[in-house]
């Protein structure tokens, strides 16, 4: 059962045959592929192709992602499934995996650091805005793979309401582990959002690896 296999897929920027690189956006409970896609605005690199994929109902998977995986499929399955098969259609147009970025905002930026642990490569950059990896606390995170030093950002408020500070730094020991180059930053104070910061950490990974 794949709930979000055949949801509606958008994308802006360049079209995929003519970029030098993708962005694949993963967006929030609630919230929409276009409304992610929108952030493609502040990052001005016109070779990108942006992607971004539909969730089922808005939601990837029904309860909060520190509940136990099962819960949460086929949701979790499903969403990691869409990822995959639109990685597949960057590779046909002959972008590397080193050319790809994965950017995701609250549920959507725990489903893509879930993926990326469960498929750890060498990426172009991985960027998780206020989320962390799957799963209750004691969850094993035994994941193979090597991310051969690909930049990772974790951004996130100290006092996010849906993601404990806990799991961010939790996130970003895993990332490290796995030859990830980790740049965590926390917000005092902040609230569940996306702050000017973050977008310009982005755009400084962006301009060092395009």
């Amino acid at each position: 059962m794949k709930p979000h296999y055949g949801q509606k897929i958008q994308s802006t920027g360049a079209r995929l045959e003519e970029a030098e690189a993708a962005m694949i956006l993963i967006h929030g409970r609630g919230a929409t592929a276009s409304s992610i896609l929108a952030l493609h605005e502040y990052f001005d690199y016109p070779k990108i192709a942006y992607i971004a994929p539909q969730a089922q109902s808005n939601t990837w998977y029904p309860y909060s992602f520190l509940a136990p995986i099962p819960q949460n499929e086929p949701g979790i399955s499903s969403g990691m499934y869409v990822i995959e098969q639109i990685i597949a259609q960057i590779h046909e147009a002959g972008i590397p995996n080193d050319k790809i970025f994965l950017l995701g905002f609250s549920q959507g930026a725990c489903l893509s650091l879930e993926f990326a642990a469960r498929h750890a490569q060498k990426f172009g950059g991985i960027f998780a805005l206020s989320g962390g990896l799957i799963g209750p606390d004691g969850t094993s995170r035994n994941y193979p793979g090597d991310f051969q030093q690909t930049p990772v950002l974790l951004g996130c408020s100290d006092i996010d309401p849906h993601i404990p500070l806990e799991r961010v730094q939790e996130s970003s020991d895993v990332f490290r582990n796995m030859h990830a180059k980790v740049e965590e930053k926390i917000y005092p104070g902040m609230g569940h959002t996306i702050n000017q910061d973050e977008i310009d950490s982005i755009n400084d990974i962006l301009k060092s690896t395009i």
